[in-house]
């Protein structure tokens, strides 16, 4: 069974909001006290948090489909709906966040960093909000926006400072199990080591993470092996240690052979030129080791490469090593730009800068583009004429009307909002009005003008009096 995963394809959909409310007080002797609806939830928020404690992405490769809750609906009396609780994913320290394109979106490293991966949808106002002095008392609401949905790709880059590398066999795991408390598990068979292993060296006052990336093969940047899928796990760290098998026994490979075929797989995987590197001549406690060793050590060091005799059996050069190690590692740590705390960096819109575009298409549609419309068309309700009048006026006020006609649209043209998987398309009327809106002026609620029941019965009953007195009168002079 799998118990590591370095890549998963997360599918992630933040809450909806709330929709809001169309309510109005009432109760005796008031029937139409105002409207009182209230605002919908805040859907959910989708948030990446490193844990150092996790190692994989084991959890995600099980169930990769995660979904926040939705905001609740606002409800009359002025109460507001409860906001959807955020979905916290804890990922590995190292992890980072790409597009179905590739495209780096975030590159979480550090205890706590966090990531919103999808953002939940705003509540919709109830008409409490939505009154003005123009409109009283709005027959309306306005919807939750649709929090947002999409596929991340999840992948963890080992946050090490030193990496083994080298051919299967060769003596990687045994070396990292002796220089650190790591006990990954080792075998006299290639392709023992399936997961990157992690240890904890400490060299005098340095303490220095150290991995053992599984074994590569001619052909790993291609994909043959294990090697592609954890050449990745290379790129964070700060010095490459070549481990060469001094006593292998396969008659067509030796150590300066196996030293070019890995080099030549770090180059076509790019981005590894510039890391320093160490050589470790491995198994020199067996006599055909050190005699092969002593063979090969002076062409590693005409290439430029320090090189250590070591040995995980014996332990015969290990302190040495570490200690190189440490000074290569605190060197980098030394060159690494301190950090400083994070800027609030304000960027104000630009003057000009309308929030939306309107572009005319081939087929004669010209299609709106923006937050705000988009958004706006969203939230509302199409069933109800009043809320199509006040989206009208949003629109207008924006410019999108004015916006239009310089593009050259016209009476009846086609117009679009949004995206083309998920626009709203209407056929434009300059100026347009919504048909609750035809009634009276733009933004009043007749309800208020109808007399009420109670005083209507009342002034019926004092008219009526006053009639039967006015006759009485007349037939009795006296």
């Amino acid at each position: 069974m799998t118990t590591f995963v370095d890549r998963v394809e997360l599918h992630v959909a933040a809450g909806n909001g709330g929709h809001g409310c169309a309510s109005v007080h009432r109760e005796k002797f008031k029937p139409l006290g105002g409207p009182d609806g209230g605002n919908g939830g805040r859907g959910g928020d989708v948030i990446l948090v490193v844990d150092q404690s996790i190692t994989t992405l084991l959890d995600y490769h099980h169930s990769p489909h995660r979904k926040a809750t939705n905001g609740k609906p606002g409800e009359g009396g002025n109460r507001s709906g409860k906001d959807g609780g955020d979905l916290v994913l804890p990922v590995p320290d190292g992890t980072v966040v790409l597009d179905k394109n590739g495209e780096v979106l975030a590159d979480l490293v550090g205890q706590g960093t966090t990531y919103v991966a999808a953002q939940g949808g705003r509540g919709g106002l109830g008409n409490a909000a939505l009154a003005s002095a123009r409109r009283k008392a709005p027959g309306f609401a306005l919807l939750g926006e649709p929090g947002h949905a999409g596929d991340v790709v999840l992948e963890l880059k080992t946050v090490a400072d030193v990496a083994l590398v080298g051919y299967p066999s060769a003596g990687k795991s045994s070396l990292i199990s002796v220089l650190s408390a790591a006990k990954p598990k080792i075998a006299d068979y290639p392709f023992t080591t399936l997961v990157p292993n992690l240890g904890v060296v400490t060299a005098g006052s340095t303490v220095y993470t150290i991995a053992d990336v599984p074994g590569l093969i001619p052909g790993a940047s291609q994909g043959r092996g294990l090697g592609l899928e954890f050449l990745r796990h290379v790129e964070r760290c700060s010095v490459l240690v070549h481990v060469l098998d001094t006593a292998t026994l396969e008659s067509e490979r030796d150590p300066l052979s196996d030293l070019d075929t890995i080099e030549a797989e770090l180059a076509a995987y790019g981005g590894l030129e510039n890391r320093p590197r160490l050589v470790v001549l491995n198994k020199v406690d067996i006599p055909d080791g050190q005699d092969l060793a002593d063979i090969i050590r002076p062409d590693l060091l005409a290439r430029g490469y320090r090189v250590f005799d070591v040995s995980a059996v014996s332990r015969s050069g290990l302190k040495e090593l570490s200690f190189a190690l440490a000074d290569i590692v605190g060197t980098a740590r030394a060159a690494k730009p301190k950090e400083e705390a994070t800027r609030i960096v304000i960027r104000p819109k630009a003057v000009d800068d309308a929030g939306f575009t309107v572009t005319a298409e081939e087929d004669g549609l010209f299609r709106v583009r923006g937050e705000k419309p988009e958004r706006w068309v969203h939230q509302t309700d199409f069933n109800n004429d009043e809320a199509v009048g006040y989206l009208a006026d949003r629109l207008n006020r924006l410019g999108v009307e004015d916006a239009l006609v310089k593009a050259g649209a016209k009476a009846g043209d086609g117009v679009a909002i949004g995206t083309e998987e998920n626009a709203v398309v209407f056929d434009w009327e300059p100026s347009m009005a919504a048909g609750a809106e035809m009634l009276g002026r733009r933004g009043e609620d007749h309800r208020f003008d109808a007399p009420r029941p109670a005083a209507q019965r009342r002034r019926d009953r004092d008219a009526a009096h006053d009639e039967a007195e006015q006759e009485f009168d007349e037939f009795n002079p006296f």
